[in-house]
């Protein structure tokens, strides 16, 4: 049976673009009269395309942390921290995008945060399991789960082949972040 909208789609892999991917996917969505909502887990609030896509108008960028560390970075506390906070950031933003008919909603390195202990798959595998048919989910990260491959329609992986930063080129505002 062909669906029109309420497809899942992952962009993973250790390449550069899988935010780009999904963001593009959003103007996209957004271009088409789509409402769009974005959320950007292990991300703070200075990514440069925030800046562009909350002026349009069916576009929703909800606010996470003013700063985030790698999740590396962080002490066993600040892990338990944030694990908290990101289930309860979970809970409102897939509530909103429900309560509120949203026709899209992009889990911005969502699978990062599960890989690194920061959220429990099984609270995305529930949602997607349970979702509204029409609503398209994107979700990007590292290393999806076989279980999260199999709730997936749509399954990219963006490889890196080379990248600057391999010979100490730093992240570059309005290109990288």
């Amino acid at each position: 049976m062909k669906k029109d909208t309420g497809l899942v789609h992952i962009y993973y892999g250790g390449g550069k673009g899988k935010t780009t991917a999904g963001m593009g996917l959003c103007l996209r969505a957004a271009g088409y009269g789509y409402k769009v909502l974005i959320y950007q887990f292990m991300k703070s609030n200075q990514s440069s395309e925030r800046s562009i896509l909350e002026k349009i108008s069916n576009i929703t960028m909800v606010s996470g942390l003013e700063e985030e560390k790698f999740s590396i970075q962080m002490t066993v506390d600040e892990k338990e921290l944030r694990k908290n906070y990101y289930a309860e950031q979970f809970a409102k933003i897939t509530k909103r995008a429900i309560a509120e008919n949203y026709d899209v909603v992009y889990l911005d390195e969502i699978i990062y945060t599960i890989q690194a202990g920061l959220l429990e798959e099984d609270i995305l595998r529930n949602f997607l399991e349970h979702k509204p048919a029409k609503l398209e989910v994107i979700l990007t990260g590292n290393t999806p789960s076989e279980t999260i491959i199999s709730l997936a329609d749509y399954v990219t992986e963006i490889r890196k082949v080379k990248h600057p930063y391999d010979t100490g080129q730093p992240a570059r505002l309005g290109i990288e972040k």
